[in-house]
């Protein structure tokens, strides 16, 4: 996975961090922040360890789809250096709002709840859900409703939305296990902690490959409010940064338009049934 990134090219470079301070927020209507990533030659990108979404590598360089993706893009746009802010999935909105860092570079699923938090760029992909279970898949779990009627043991990663979809098939909020991320979720799925882990379809396939315990299940479509729904995941952006915003989205849909995107995700294992025409306009109920 790791070796097609070098097709991609020196697209970013990584600062220390700390090095350089968030942009401050502006009275222009819109949002200033481009011209002051601009004139300051970086951005921040908060990152939450996620394979393959946005992750430090084992040499120490920033990498995954969406820091790949947000190279080329922030380059496009005037701003050559990209500089992580590794924070846990669920500060990242709050890490956002509060300055932390200039945007969301996370593959974060766009939903209603976080579009009242923050504004989002369409989706760069569309992701459908799958579990991790011990090999066999013992129990016959591939839906959050089997998850329900099995009685199992659930667990999911923190701030995420698997959360919201095992709730509405009817399980207990406070029985769910929130572990960190994936690789914490299979890890607890070999040890017996859990028969299950919920996550993207991506990830749990990704992660399995590790394992001789563990397997994934086919990705299916979670039911959101009665109905199969598909997610997808894009950049999240201050509410006040409209400006920058369209402009990322006036370069995504170039990318997209060219096939270039796609060429961008490839190597973390992306197929081209998770690209996507969503918008975040849908996604958020509008």
């Amino acid at each position: 996975m790791l070796g097609g990134l070098a097709a991609l090219g020196a697209l970013g470079t990584l600062g220390t961090a700390g090095c350089t301070r968030v942009a401050e927020a502006s009275g222009k209507k819109g949002g200033d922040l481009l011209e002051r990533l601009k004139a300051q030659g970086i951005v921040r990108l908060g990152i939450a360890g996620e394979v393959p979404f946005g992750y430090i590598d084992k040499d120490g360089q920033l990498t995954g789809e969406a820091p790949e993706l947000a190279k080329v893009i922030f380059k496009r746009l005037g701003v050559g250096k990209v500089q992580p802010v590794p924070t846990e999935f669920g500060s990242l909105i709050p890490g956002l709002n509060s300055q932390q860092f200039d945007v969301v570079a996370a593959g974060m699923y766009v939903n209603p709840e976080r579009c009242q938090q923050v504004i989002f760029a369409d989706p760069d992909y569309q992701m459908l859900d799958s579990f991790i279970v011990r090999k066999g898949n013992p129990l016959g779990l591939h839906s959050y409703k089997d998850v329900v009627a099995k009685k199992a043991k659930f667990a999911t990663g923190t701030g995420y939305a698997e959360i919201q979809y095992a709730v509405e098939a009817g399980y207990k909020q406070s029985d769910i296990l929130i572990v960190p991320d994936q690789v914490a979720g299979m890890n607890a799925v070999e040890a017996g902690r859990v028969d299950v882990f919920a996550g993207t379809a991506l990830t749990t396939r990704e992660v399995v490959k590790k394992s001789a315990k563990a397997e994934a299940t086919a990705p299916f479509a979670p039911l959101d409010k009665g109905k199969p729904h598909v997610d997808g995941g894009a950049f999240a952006f201050r509410p006040t940064e409209t400006n920058l915003r369209d402009a990322f989205n006036v370069e995504l849909r170039k990318l997209k338009r060219s096939g270039e995107l796609f060429r961008i995700l490839r190597p973390f294992g992306f197929t081209k049934a998770e690209m996507t025409g969503l918008t975040a306009k849908e996604l958020c109920g509008g």
